[in-house]
C-alpha cells in the first residue's frame, strides 16, 4: 500500500495549534513516514501551508474522495475531538490507516465504534500517547518495575495551564471539552502504566470561581482513583492557573519525582529519593511527535498491530467517563473489569531530534500565544 520508496503517505487532518506546532514539523524527523496533504476548512491556511509544506491541500468536503484517491496511506486526525469517531471511521471505510489524537473520541460508545472500523477494514488504528515512546516515562515504568522503591503505593500528579476564552478546549464537556479530556487524560494514563494496572472506582470533583470562560467547562478538576492492591491514584487538572506538569509516585521504600512530566519541549526532569538519598536526572524531550510516527509508520510497512492501540484509548475514555459523573453526582462511581494485555515500556522508546518551532498561521497555543 505504501509508496515505492517504502513511506507511508500521511495526510493530516486538522491543522490547528498542536498539528502546526508539533505534527507537521515531525515529518522532517519520520524517516519512513511522508507528508502528502493537509486538511483545513481555512482557506489561508490551506495555501500557506501547503506551499510551506509542499503538499495538496483540501477543505473537509474533500476529505471523503481524498480517502479513495490511492494517493495516501494514512490520515494524523488533530481535529477537536468530538470528530474523531467520524472521521476515523471514514477512513477505516476507505482502507486507510489511522493515527488518532488523544483523548480518542468523548464517549466509550465511539471508541468501541473506531476498533470496530478498524478491525472490520483490517486497518491500523493508534492513539497518540506520544509519552509511550518518551525516554522519561518509560524509564520511570522500569524503575517502579524494579522494586528500586519498593512497592509503589501513591501517585500524584498536577497538570494545569491558562485556556483563553473562545479555545476549543472549552466546548462544553459532553462535546469533549474540559480539563479532564485535556489534560487530566496524562494523568489517568501515567497512573496506569506506572501501576500497570487499571482503577476499579473513582471519586472526583470540580471546583470553579465562575468566569465567563468556564461556562461549559470545568476550571478544574480532582479526581482520586483506586487501584486493586489498596493502591491510590489522585490527580488535579486545571485550565485557570500556572503551568505546572508533575507526578510522583511514592513507594515503601523511596519515591519518583518528574517535572516537566507531560511537557514535549525541552528537558523532562526525574528525581529518585532513597532513605534521604537523592538522584537527578534530565531527559531532552526530542520530538516524540516525530517517535510516534516512526513506530506506527512502522506496523503499517510490517503488518503489526500497534499500541497504544485502540483500547487503550477505550481504557482512559471510560475512566474519564466516571469521573464527570462522580464529579456531577458527588458519588464514587464503580468501575467495571477492563483488562489490558499491554503495558507500555522501555522497549518502546523512540528518540528524535527536537523540531524548531515554526510561525503558526491563524493558530494559538491555548493560552493564547500564537
Amino acid at each position: 500500500m505504501a509508496t515505492e520508496n517504502n513511506k507511508v503517505r500521511y495526510a493530516v487532518v486538522g491543522l490547528g495549534w498542536i498539528a502546526q506546532e508539533t505534527v507537521l514539523p515531525a515529518f522532517a524527523q519520520a524517516e519512513n513516514s511522508q507528508l502528502v496533504a493537509l486538511f483545513s476548512e481555512d482557506p489561508f491556511k490551506r495555501e500557506e501551508l501547503g506551499k510551506q509544506y509542499g503538499v495538496k491541500t483540501y477543505s473537509y468536503e474533500e476529505y471523503d474522495n481524498c480517502l479513495r484517491s490511492g494517493e495516501i496511506d494514512a490520515v494524523y486526525i488533530a481535529l477537536p475531538n468530538h470528530l474523531h469517531c467520524d472521521y476515523t471511521v471514514r477512513a477505516a471505510n476507505a482502507g486507510v490507516h489511522v493515527l488518532c489524537e488523544k483523548p480518542m473520541a468523548v464517549t466509550e460508545q465511539e471508541c468501541e465504534q473506531m476498533i470496530r472500523a478498524a478491525i472490520d477494514n483490517n486497518i491500523k488504528l493508534m492513539i497518540a500517547y506520544r509519552l509511550h515512546f518518551d525516554k522519561a516515562n518509560m524509564q520511570a515504568v522500569e524503575i517502579i518495575n524494579s522494586g528500586k522503591i519498593g512497592d509503589s503505593r501513591i501517585f500524584n500528579s498536577v497538570f494545569t495551564q491558562q485556556v483563553v476564552e473562545g479555545n476549543v478546549r472549552l466546548e462544553p464537556i459532553s462535546n469533549g471539552g474540559g480539563t479532564v479530556y485535556d489534560m487530566g487524560v496524562y494523568c489517568i494514563n501515567a497512573a496506569r502504566y506506572l501501576f500497570q494496572d487499571e482503577p476499579i472506582e473513582v471519586l472526583a470533583s470540580s471546583a470553579s470561581k465562575g468566569e465567563k470562560r468556564f461556562d461549559e467547562a470545568d476550571e478544574m478538576t480532582s479526581a482520586i482513583l483506586r487501584f486493586p492492591g489498596e493502591r491510590l491514584a489522585t490527580f488535579t487538572s486545571s485550565f485557570g492557573a500556572a503551568p505546572v506538569s508533575t507526578l510522583q509516585v511514592v513507594g515503601t521504600k523511596g519515591d519518583l519525582r518528574m517535572d516537566s512530566a507531560y511537557s514535549y519541549q525541552g528537558e523532562l526532569k526525574q528525581q529518585i529519593t532513597i532513605n534521604n538519598e537523592t538522584q537527578e536526572q534530565s531527559y531532552p524531550a526530542g520530538s516524540q511527535f516525530a517517535a510516534e510516527i516512526v513506530y506506527f509508520s512502522d506496523c503499517v510497512l510490517s503488518g503489526q498491530n500497534p499500541e497504544p492501540s485502540g483500547e487503550e484509548g477505550l481504557a482512559d475514555l471510560r475512566i474519564i467517563r466516571a469521573i464527570y459523573t462522580s464529579a456531577q453526582t458527588g458519588q464514587p462511581v464503580q468501575l467495571g473489569e477492563f483488562k489490558r494485555q499491554h503495558r507500555p515500556s522501555a522497549r518502546q522508546i523512540i528518540q528524535r531530534r527536537e523540531t524548531q518551532q515554526p510561525e503558526l498561521i491563524h493558530a494559538a497555543d491555548p493560552s493564547g500565544k500564537s
